[in-house]
């Protein structure tokens, strides 16, 4: 840990210009981002008074060696830079919202052929339209049980419906109505994907039309006596309006707002959403921060709105959003929304009437989110920090493994051998550094251990050594440079971690002596000695180290065996996914490669058209021949390939 004296710019050297700095570890490392409209004076104020700053900004400015700085032209070009290096690098230091619960979204994939309406979570895919979020999936799946008796649009798996496709029958929601069943070709594609719209279009806000429409029609069929159609169509539009319904109308019909509510403490904040459309909420979402430094409301609510709207599609953006506090740089932050939105956004503070009344209950919203996250993360923390203490202390390590890398092998007989390398932090998985081997070494679990092991810690030091051993703010004269050098493990060209930059504290392997024999073997051939080795065996939940005769035995209820346990179980789920998706891939490739004059296209068209190599295997030569491209004589081939026959 060293010091801001260390890495002072030199007087002068600081443009008095906006712009983005960054703040840089030993490793090279992006450990804070900040923007200013005078950089000398920001950077300055860290330097100045180290005694005088909030204790974290003074562990921040500890943890770092470099600083570097962008100079922009305006204020809102810092804050575009400042979000687009905040997304990019991660820094540990700033302040990332994170969300306080999974909400559920109502999707529906436009991108697909027959578009399907369902529940999803988590990152949004592209060519899907998403509504909410909302706080239950249980209310989503009303909502749609409603809707779907007037837009009966697919909501089953691609499974059932390539299955109905094959069998020519629908499933039960075709035979009641609720879905208008384009797997057997009662709608054309077309015709489905305009039932698809409307049921977004509803779902946007624009509800008066369709009600309009079916009373309509329902009049007209009851004066031309089709009294059954008639009566279904009201039960349509009572469907319709009990939708409706379910939403809660706060605001005026043409209210489009998203309404944001802090609640904070000198640590944490949480922060609430209300989305209103049309007047009504439609959806409720929350995030909680962990504070840096002295950050002030209207910064909090900066950085939220950033975050938040960044890459938001423009179609999200509303006319208007409510924020307890107006951020300190409003009127740029106004304009990027502008920007992005391509039309009017405006940023305001409630004062009174409704919104004002919708704004407190979102703000008790946000104080009851802040003391729930409280009870759960106090336990969270205390039970990392004790089962990374606990490894440490029964392991016999200098300090806690702030990072563990766990390896298991996987494979069936020694064939389609792979391996996983998954990576916790902090006690917590780090999938974006999870990485996959496909193993050459086919005598057994050890060898591959071995091999593996060698493979990733020799990218490590070829990593190390194309980048060069360069001290931060030292350049390749040893003469210090303005902004700081680059460190190992970053790539000098985009300045990002390379793939394998960073070594663990910890390495365990799935398995027992032999396996942790090999990966310490692996590493003292390279020459590391500073990473530490254990093997975490299934049948006992043994702890064994390289070189000793008997395991480490951790306590069953130990904070420190549940950790290992999770690190071990996640490798091994890893790596038998990627085992499982490789040998389903050279099943069906070996099995249609043998057919002669059989291409790539073709192959792929069978397996659409079947849905797998076993039931291509039961097809006969006449069902094959149904598949565009496939002639009389090539279905002949097929079938005796696959049947082990020669034709």
């Amino acid at each position: 840990m060293g010091g801001p004296a260390g890495f002072r710019p030199k007087p002068g050297s600081i443009p008095e210009s906006p712009g983005v700095y960054r703040f840089k570890d030993a490793a090279g490392r992006v450990v804070y981002v900040g923007k200013a409209k005078n950089l000398r004076q920001r950077l300055n104020s860290y330097f100045a008074d180290f005694a005088g700053l909030h204790q974290r900004t003074q562990t921040m400015l500890t943890t770092a060696t470099a600083v570097d700085w962008t100079v922009v032209g305006t204020e809102v070009e810092a804050l575009q830079l400042e979000y687009s290096w905040i997304k990019e690098y991660d820094p540990h230091f700033n302040v990332k919202y994170r969300d306080d619960k999974s909400y559920p979204y109502l999707a529906v994939t436009m991108g697909e052929e027959f578009p399907r309406v369902q529940v999803l979570r988590g990152a949004k895919r592209k060519g899907t339209r998403y509504f909410g979020p909302y706080s239950h999936a249980w209310a989503i799946r009303e909502t749609v049980d409603l809707l779907l008796r007037v837009f009966p649009i697919r909501s089953c798996s691609t499974g059932v419906f390539r299955r109905a496709e094959q069998i020519g029958r629908p499933c039960l929601l075709g035979y009641i109505d609720k879905c208008s069943a384009p797997c057997v070709g009662r709608v054309s594609a077309a015709e489905h994907r305009a039932l698809a719209d409307d049921f977004c279009e509803f779902m946007a806000g624009n509800t008066g039309r369709f009600v309009k429409r079916l009373e309509r029609e329902m009049r007209q069929a009851a004066v031309e006596q089709e009294y059954e159609r008639a009566a279904r169509l009201r039960d349509d539009v009572q469907a319709l309006q009990r939708a409706m319904e379910k939403q809660a109308v706060v605001l005026g019909d043409t209210t489009d707002c998203d309404v944001i509510a802090l609640a904070e403490d000198p640590l944490e904040a949480a922060v609430q959403v209300f989305y209103v459309r049309g007047g009504r909420i439609r959806g409720q979402r929350g995030w909680v921060v962990d504070k840096v430094g002295e950050v002030t409301p209207g910064e909090l609510v900066e950085q939220f709105l950033l975050q938040m709207y960044g890459d938001a599609a423009a179609e999200a953006l509303p006319r208007e959003v409510l924020v307890p506090v107006l951020p300190p740089d409003a009127a740029a932050v106004t304009e990027l929304l502008c920007e992005h939105r391509g039309a009017r956004v405006e940023i305001r503070v409630p004062q009174r009437g409704d919104k004002r009344s919708l704004m407190e209950t979102v703000e008790r919203n946000a104080a009851e989110s802040l003391k729930q996250h409280k009870l759960r993360r106090a336990g969270d923390l205390t039970s990392r920090s004790k089962a990374l203490q606990e490894v440490a202390d029964a392991l016999d390590l200098d300090q806690a493994p702030l990072r563990i890398e766990c390896y298991d092998v996987s494979h069936i007989q020694g064939t389609d051998v792979v391996a996983s390398m998954v990576v916790f932090e902090d006690g917590l998985a780090r999938k974006s550094e999870y990485r996959r081997f496909s193993v050459r070494s086919t005598e057994g679990d050890v060898a591959s251990i071995y091999e593996v092991i060698s493979r990733r810690f020799k990218r490590y030091l070829q990593e190390r050594s194309e980048i060069g051993e360069l001290d931060a703010g030292a350049g390749p004269d040893g003469t210090e440079q303005e902004g700081g050098g680059r460190a190992p493990g970053i790539d000098p060209e985009t300045g990002k971690p390379r793939r394998f930059a960073y070594p663990p504290n910890l390495v365990v392997v799935d398995g027992g002596p032999a396996q942790a024999a090999a990966a310490r073997r692996a590493l003292d051939e390279l020459g590391i000695d500073d990473v530490a080795v254990c093997g975490l065996a299934k049948r006992l939940e043994e702890v064994w180290l390289p070189g000793e005769d008997l395991p480490v035995i951790l306590a069953r209820s130990s904070e420190a065996l549940y950790l290992l346990q999770r690190v071990r179980d996640e490798a091994h789920r890893f790596a038998i996914t990627y085992h499982r998706a490789k040998r389903s891939k050279s099943v069906t490739e070996s099995a249609l490669d043998e057919v002669p004059g059989l291409g790539p296209a073709r192959r792929q068209a069978l397996i659409k058209h079947f849905g797998s190599v076993k039931r291509l295997r039961e097809a006969t030569a006449e069902q094959i021949r149904e598949v565009p491209g496939i002639g009389p004589s090539t279905a002949e081939t097929i079938v005796s390939a696959l049947k082990g026959q020669h034709p």
